[in-house]
């Protein structure tokens, strides 16, 4: 699925022609990390050869095939321009431009998301007048509205009480509900259920896919029967489809609970109770705490890019939720703009500051994290880092 973050939306942006326009976002491309310097003559050399203009006010600037070397990455900008640019062989403006950074043929996969965007009524002039990042991400995404890209857990987000024989089962209930829903497709169900849940605590799991994600969708199961998976009590199960970044606040609030030892009570609330324990406009948040009392053994690497340092993860259950939020919160104690890698996993970075991002590392026991700091106290913020990890971030080291 074609996944948007609101740092990749450039809006209220200005170029003169097409060119100036080009450049603009193979820069923004080369800032972001999908891209080497050079990328850009690849970008302009394809429109040599033929326009990236879609229509309805819409361009999908790419490389070339000698260019795609230098794509460290997959990845998207979105430029829109409310004034329009020239961009069409007829004269026609387009008026939001995707850059695309892709060393295969993932832009193809990309025109056939947008394909949905292309016949939708009255898209052109929902394209044309776009102010916020939300309505960038509705449309390219299919939402009639910005609120369809939203979610609101409600009653037919509930299972509850129900006697099950597996946390398997649990899955496979939730998943399938997401995907009556139409939030998910098969391959988030199957997906799903070949990865095993978060352990959060006091018998609550948290499931999510990194396939599949159709639009944003939480479903919770709680079960009266007595299960445990890997030593571990299964009591209640939330799965969680997303595809942008307006789950964060709920994925937050469940970081709080588990932080401050609250989950258990999921596992006696009523149905609104739940709801309301789990909406963070609702539930009141606690402060959170983390002792940092070792000094960190890696040393800085400065570079043209910012300072970093590479830590290993010591938690048992890895980087699940609680230890992220105490990361999260950490990290947004400082200026410095702080991004993170899992270099024994995909190994792109992204913000230390959303715990979506952080738990979608899937960062394991003994997992490789390169964080990089750019600002004026980038090395007191990766020495409170390094710390914070060694200490186990919350959570008890053995």
């Amino acid at each position: 699925m074609f996944h948007l973050v609101k740092e990749n939306i450039h809006l209220n942006e200005q170029a003169t022609n097409k060119t100036e326009a080009i450049k603009k976002v193979a820069a923004a491309l080369t800032n972001a990390g999908f891209v080497e310097e050079g990328y850009v003559d690849g970008m302009l050399e394809r429109e040599t050869q033929a326009a990236t203009y879609l229509g309805i006010g819409l361009a999908i600037p790419h490389g070339t095939t000698k260019t795609r070397h230098l794509v460290k990455k997959t990845g998207v900008q979105v430029f829109c321009f409310p004034n329009g640019v020239e961009w069409g062989d007829d004269g026609e403006k387009a008026y939001l431009a995707i850059g695309i950074a892709a060393s295969s043929d993932e832009h193809l996969e990309l025109l056939r998301q947008l394909t949905h965007v292309l016949g939708a009524d009255g898209v052109e002039e929902r394209i044309k007048n776009i102010k916020t990042t939300d309505e960038a991400i509705a449309i390219l995404t299919g939402k009639t509205s910005v609120e369809d890209s939203h979610f609101a857990i409600n009653s037919s987000s509930l299972l509850l009480d129900i006697p099950v024989d597996s946390l398997a089962t649990l899955q496979a209930l939730n998943a399938s509900r997401l995907k009556q829903q139409q939030a998910v497709n098969t391959r988030f169900i199957t997906h799903a259920l070949d990865n095993k849940p978060n352990y959060l605590g006091h018998g609550v799991w948290l499931s999510d896919s990194a396939e599949g994600n159709l639009k944003n969708g939480i479903v919770i199961s709680r079960t009266i029967s007595d299960l445990n998976e890997d030593g571990q009590p299964v009591k209640l199960l939330i799965t969680m489809s997303a595809i942008d970044d307006s789950v964060s606040a709920t994925i937050n609030q469940i970081a709080t609970l588990a932080f401050n030892q609250q989950l258990e009570q999921l596992l006696t609330a009523n149905a609104e109770q739940l709801m309301q324990l789990l909406d963070p406009t609702k539930a009141s948040s606690a402060s959170q705490a983390v002792d940092a009392e070792k000094d960190p053994i890696p040393v800085s690497t400065p570079s043209s890019e910012g300072l970093s340092r590479e830590f290993v993860v010591p938690n048992e259950n890895g980087l699940h939720t609680r230890p992220s939020s105490v990361l999260v919160k950490l990290v947004k104690e400082f200026s410095s703009k702080v991004t993170v890698a899992n270099l024994d996993g995909k190994g792109e970075p992204v913000s230390a500051t959303s715990l979506m991002k952080i738990v979608a590392l899937g960062a394991k026991k003994g997992s490789r994290l390169r964080f990089t700091a750019v600002g004026d106290d980038a090395e007191q913020a990766l020495d409170a880092i390094g710390k914070a990890i060694e200490s186990g971030l919350g959570e008890e080291i053995n």
